[in-house]
C-alpha cells in the first residue's frame, strides 16, 4: 500500500532534540543520512563522526541537533511510532468496525508501507525499527528518560491499539500487556526470519504475521 505523507508531521517530544533537525536542511539532511547509516553499519558501529563524514559536515554540528547518539535513535524510534499513529488514524477514518481497526492496525505495524515521506526512507526506517528500537529502552536511564516522557510515542501507540481492542471486548483486563507483547512479537518475529529462521515460521502469504497476531487477539479477548 502507497500513503501520500504530504501532511504528515512528526510529533516528537522537545527533550529528544537539541534542535528540531526538521527546521532546517542540515538537521534533516542528519536524519536522513543517519537512519541509512546506522541501516548499514549498526547502531553499536554508528557515531556522529561518521555521520558528519557522511554528510559532509562536522560533529560540533551534528551535536547542535542532539545531544548524543541514542537520543538520535529516540528521535528514530518516536518519528516511527507518530508515523504510525497517522497511519492508523488515516486508515481507520470513518470505520466502524472495530475488529477490522485492529486488523489495519497490525498490517501497518508488521509491514514496511512505501510513502511519500520527504524526510526519512520509510522501509529502511522500519527495518531500524525492527533491528535497533529495542536498545532505546532497554537501558539503565530508561526511568529517567520515561519521567521526562521520551518513550510517550511508543506508548502512544499500545494506548490506541488497546482502544481498539477494548472496544471487542471491554471487560478484557490485560489489555495493554496484550498490545506490547504482539508489537513486540511482531518485530521479533520478523528479526527471526530474517536473521534466525529457526526460530520462526515463514509463510507465502504477504499479511501472514498480522494475521497471526489478528487471531491470537480474538481468542485471547474470548478467553477471558
Amino acid at each position: 500500500m502507497h500513503l501520500s505523507l504530504s501532511s504528515f508531521t512528526p510529533n516528537i517530544v522537545h527533550d529528544i532534540y537539541v534542535k528540531n533537525p526538521l527546521q532546517s536542511p542540515l538537521g534533516m539532511e542528519i536524519i536522513r543520512v543517519g537512519n541509512e547509516l546506522i541501516a548499514e553499519i549498526g547502531f553499536e558501529a554508528f557515531t556522529f563522526r561518521k555521520l558528519a563524514a557522511q554528510i559532509g559536515t562536522t560533529e560540533a554540528s551534528v551535536y547542535r541537533y542532539f545531544e548524543n547518539k541514542h537520543k538520535f535513535l529516540l528521535y528514530l524510534t518516536s518519528y516511527y511510532w507518530s508515523w504510525v499513529e497517522y497511519h492508523i488514524l488515516m486508515r481507520n477514518n470513518n470505520l466502524l468496525d472495530a475488529c477490522r481497526q485492529l486488523k489495519n492496525a497490525l498490517e501497518i505495524i508488521g509491514s514496511p508501507i512505501k510513502a511519500d515521506d520527504k524526510n526519512l526512507n520509510q522501509e529502511i526506517l522500519f527495518y531500524n525499527i525492527i533491528n535497533e528500537s529495542s536498545k532505546s529502552y532497554l537501558i539503565k536511564s530508561v526511568d529517567e528518560l520515561n519521567k521526562v516522557g521520551l518513550y510517550y510515542n511508543y506508548k502512544k501507540i499500545v494506548a490506541t491499539i488497546s482502544d481498539i481492542i477494548l472496544r471487542i471486548n471491554p471487560d478484557f483486563k490485560y489489555v495493554h500487556m496484550l498490545v506490547s507483547t504482539v508489537i513486540e512479537g511482531i518485530h521479533h518475529q520478523i528479526f527471526f526470519a530474517n536473521h534466525l529462521p529457526s526460530l520462526t515460521d515463514t509463510d507465502t502469504e504477504e499479511n501472514y504475521l498480522p494475521d497471526f497476531y489478528y487471531h491470537l487477539i480474538l481468542s485471547t479477548i474470548k478467553n477471558d
